[in-house]
């Protein structure tokens, strides 16, 4: 029998692959099989997260770019073909907030437009340029998986992040969209997904969700009465739903957005 959800020896790029969440992420296709590529800007970062997937027995390489540089992504993408034959799989894990995009506790009338557009251009053109460079391997070989990265703040109004909750919309409007177009030019094989992590610990937010002596601030206190599991979600926990939309298990799934994020979105909070 024909394993659906296997992965051997499919090329996988993953942008911001050595974060805590984009390096989990990288990992896992590693560990199923897949070639991987981190792709970021921070050399020794992801020297440092390819040494860690050769060291568990898995195969990547590094190619530094900027997200939202399309000509060093045009060379990446061609390198990445040169050596390794084609690009099956994006992982569109960089982004993040932008902390003089912040109002907490402030009327957002005095925010910084320039903070705006720079927490605007990481989350969404950073997604939709290595989707359309990478995507474009992926056409010519007539199959492939872009999976991008949502949020809670989406869909839910989260206070203090105006310029991220309005790029995390754009990214999964912009899914849904790339999904239908490619579908209907290229074929079924090219398919676009997104998964809306719930509240996960990182290094971006920990300031923001754990006081100095290691207990909740107001802020996590909120979003875990919240969430209905009443806890955070562990980097692990992503895993299992980008092996499954890189796979072949998820062929008739497009446009979608999996959250993964212990109820958050489904309790009104009452």
């Amino acid at each position: 029998m024909i394993d659906p959800f296997d992965i051997r020896d499919r090329v996988a790029v993953v942008t911001g692959g050595y974060g805590v969440l984009g390096g989990s992420m990288a990992q896992t296709l590693a560990a199923a099989g897949a070639r991987v590529v981190i792709l970021g800007r921070r050399a020794d970062q992801a020297e440092a997260m390819v040494g860690r997937i050769r060291d568990a027995g898995g195969e990547a390489m590094t190619a530094i770019a900027d997200v939202v540089d399309r000509e060093a992504l045009v060379a990446a993408r061609d390198h990445i073909v040169q050596v390794w034959g084609r690009i099956d799989i994006l992982v569109n894990g960089a982004g993040g907030n932008v902390a003089r995009a912040r109002s907490d506790g402030t009327l957002p009338f005095d925010l910084p437009m320039d903070a705006f557009d720079e927490v605007l251009r990481l989350n969404l053109h950073g997604t939709v340029l290595p989707s359309l460079v990478f995507g474009e391997a992926m056409a010519r070989q007539g199959k492939g998986s872009i999976i991008s990265i949502s949020s809670m703040a989406s869909t839910q109004a989260l206070s203090g992040v105006m310029g991220y909750s309005a790029a995390k919309a754009a990214v999964e409007n912009f899914t849904k969209w790339l999904a239908v177009d490619l579908a209907r030019r290229c074929g079924d094989g090219l398919r676009v997904n997104a998964i809306s992590p719930g509240f996960f610990l990182a290094t971006q937010n920990r300031a923001v969700l754990v006081n100095p002596d290691g207990s909740w601030t107001p802020r996590a206190e909120a979003v875990l009465a919240k969430t209905p599991m009443g806890r955070f979600g562990r980097h692990e926990e992503l895993q299992g739903a980008v092996r499954f939309l890189a796979s072949d298990a998820s062929s008739f799934i497009t446009g979608a957005v999996l959250p993964i994020d212990g109820g958050f979105l489904a309790f009104s909070g009452v």
